[in-house]
């Protein structure tokens, strides 16, 4: 079983960060620092970790937030460019995880020094990721804080590129919402603009998370600037479109589905056989069924499949779940199957009774078929 993300915050880690910034500012309490940081840090989750070590930063550093800065970026790790997400610290200097306290730490004093706490977020990133930071200086001043962003979209250093696009995500996961963005995308269209193209992988990916993230609120707006995309595309900037539509094609979207190649469906479906009528909490949902087509064409079919789960009101409300894409042949016949396991899960709550499952093909649902989940008292 991996080792969970929250023990990356250890003493270890924390030791090692105060003999860094001892290494840069003399005057550091190494020991008062390790002792405040690791008080009480065991029993909290990541990201209360991560806020722990903050506060705790922010007793030993300077109280003028520009010297605090100057201190935190001297203590940084040289910038070799490398790929972050398994890197730790060693004797040149802090990065990875230990950057995130740091970053949100010159966030939430933002206000006390703008521009450098821009400047930091910018060389933070370099060795960690300051998506979590810099969304303290968006919601502080907006157009100040974007028209410094927008310009990392040119930046050399893909880290900083990609920052552009993960910071300004209006819903990035584990992070606090940007509302203004969740209303209106438009602040950051120009980026994914500049984006689109970008020669790494790990920077179209973000684009792709940023556009989908679009699309849970604004979802035309995702539709169209993908279809624009589609335009010429590389295969590169198929894939990242096909990424961020993801959760429009999963509801329909026609714009969506049309700009990946999908039609309306001419299939005749045999009845949905539910192989396990009753489910027990902890087993699978068994289902199949036989699609042929009834076009005289080719046709792209996306197939995903939709349990309504029942709620604690006994309504229900639907989840979708990608199944398979693939192409018909006319006249062609297939055969689709599908075994859900129903265990627990930390982002939802099963109630037993009657649930109910069905196919959706390029985004119309049909073939719906009732099943009881069983739940030990």
């Amino acid at each position: 079983m991996p080792e969970p993300l929250k023990n990356f915050y250890s003493r270890d880690l924390v030791a090692t960060m105060g003999d860094h910034l001892k290494r840069v500012y003399p005057a550091f309490d190494v020991a008062g620092f390790i002792h405040a940081a690791t008080t009480g840090l065991d029993a909290l989750e990541l990201k209360e970790r991560a806020a722990h070590i903050r506060d705790a930063l922010n007793r030993f550093l300077p109280s003028d937030l520009e010297n605090a800065i100057e201190v935190m970026l001297a203590s940084l790790h040289p910038d070799d460019s490398v790929e972050l997400s398994s890197v730790g610290m060693d004797a040149d200097g802090i990065r990875g995880w230990a950057v995130m306290p740091m970053s949100d730490l010159v966030g939430l004093r933002c206000a006390e020094a703008f521009d450098t706490s821009l400047m930091a977020q910018k060389e933070m990133t370099k060795r960690f990721s300051s998506e979590f930071g810099i969304r303290h200086l968006i919601l502080q001043d907006q157009d100040r804080a974007m028209a410094e962003i927008t310009r990392w979209a040119d930046d050399d250093n893909y880290h900083v590129r990609r920052l552009a696009s993960e910071g300004t995500r209006p819903r990035l996961p584990w992070a606090m919402q940007l509302p203004a963005f969740i209303a209106d995308p438009g602040p950051s269209l120009p980026i994914l603009e500049k984006l689109k193209n970008d020669p790494t992988e790990y920077v179209r990916r973000s684009v792709a998370n940023h556009l989908n993230d679009i699309a849970k609120d604004n979802g035309d707006t995702t539709a169209r600037v993908c279809a624009k995309w589609m335009e010429n595309a590389t295969p590169h900037r198929k894939k990242l479109i096909r990424h961020a539509l993801r959760t429009l094609i999963k509801q329909g979207h026609p714009l969506a589905l049309e700009t990946l190649g999908f039609s309306a469906a001419e299939i005749e479906l045999s009845p949905l056989h539910i192989q396990t009528p009753v489910v027990q909490f902890g087993e699978a949902l068994e289902f199949e069924s036989v699609i042929r087509s009834t076009s005289d064409r080719k046709q792209q079919l996306a197939i995903d499949f939709i349990v309504h789960w029942r709620k604690v009101n006994g309504e229900t409300a639907p989840k979708v779940f990608k199944l398979k894409t693939l192409t018909l042949a006319p006249g062609e016949r297939i055969s689709v199957s599908k075994r859900h396991p129903i265990r627990p899960i930390t982002t939802r709550r099963y109630y037993p009774g009657l649930q109910a499952v069905e196919l959706q093909v390029n985004g119309k649902a049909c073939g719906r078929h009732d099943f009881e989940l069983v739940m030990e008292n």
